[in-house]
Formats: C-alpha cells, sequence, structure tokens
C-alpha cells in the first residue's frame, strides 16, 4: 500500500514568506551563535594570563571552568518554560542583552569568588539561547 500524507500542499504565499524571514533571521541567528561558541572557548584562551594575574590555582580554574555547565544544566528546564511564556522574539533580545552585560562584567573579575559568579551567570544565559535559536 501507497503511504498518503494528510498534508495541504504549501501555497507559493507560504514559501515566499518563509523564505524572506529564512534570509533576514537566520543570518542574524547564525552569527550570535557563532558568538555563542566563541565566547564558550574564551575562558580557556583567557586562562593562559587570568591565572597568573589572579593567583588562581588550576583546582580554582577547573571549578570555575564547571560552574559555566552546572548552571546550563539547572537553568535549561525553567528557561524552556519562559521561552514557550514570553516568545522567541522577547528571549532572544532578552538574552542578548544579558549575556552581554555579563561577559563585559567578566572583564572586572577580582579573584575567585567574582570568577566563580560571573562563570555561573554565563553559564545561566546559554541555554536561553540554545532554546531560542532551535524555537525560531
Amino acid at each position: 500500500m501507497a503511504a498518503t500524507s494528510d498534508k495541504a500542499p504549501v501555497s507559493e504565499l507560504e514559501r515566499t514568506t518563509m523564505r524572506r524571514v529564512a534570509w533576514r533571521l537566520l543570518p542574524f541567528l547564525m552569527i550570535c551563535y557563532l558568538i555563542a561558541i566563541i565566547d564558550r572557548g574564551n575562558i580557556g584562551m583567557a586562562s593562559l594570563q587570568m591565572n597568573q594575574d589572579l593567583g588562581l590555582t588550576p583546582a580554582i580554574f577547573g571549578f570555575a571552568s564547571s560552574l559555566f555547565f552546572f548552571s546550563y544544566f539547572l537553568v535549561e528546564v525553567p528557561s524552556n518554560l519562559a521561552l514557550q511564556k514570553f516568545g522567541a522574539r522577547i528571549w532572544i533580545a532578552r538574552i542578548m542583552v544579558t549575556w552581554g552585560l555579563i561577559s563585559a562584567g567578566t572583564a572586572f573579575v577580582q579573584g575567585a569568588n567574582s570568577l566563580y559568579v560571573m562563570r555561573f551567570l554565563l553559564g545561566r544565559q546559554r541555554p536561553d539561547f540554545f532554546l531560542a535559536y532551535c524555537s525560531t
């Protein structure tokens, strides 16, 4: 037996609209996601000078790096619920503003405790962006 499809054919208006949306939205989202990937590796590059400047041991640096993923894990489900409540448009704007502020605040880290706080807060923003990116 041949499989039958219950889907209605896609109209030309829908096809044109989706093409325009893709050309306007996807390049911006791809650039944002590229920045997210670069940002993920920044702590490793910064450690070359930062560990010596702040007097961080390898154990302190490793713990600070792991806080990023710990907060990512904690916030993933609540972030998804908030995304559904507020919508991707508002959520992506909020994410980019807070992510930029927290990333800029990382420049003012003075020691291990402030590094812990900033890495935790930065990791808290990451699942928000990933989920909003996937939902558009």
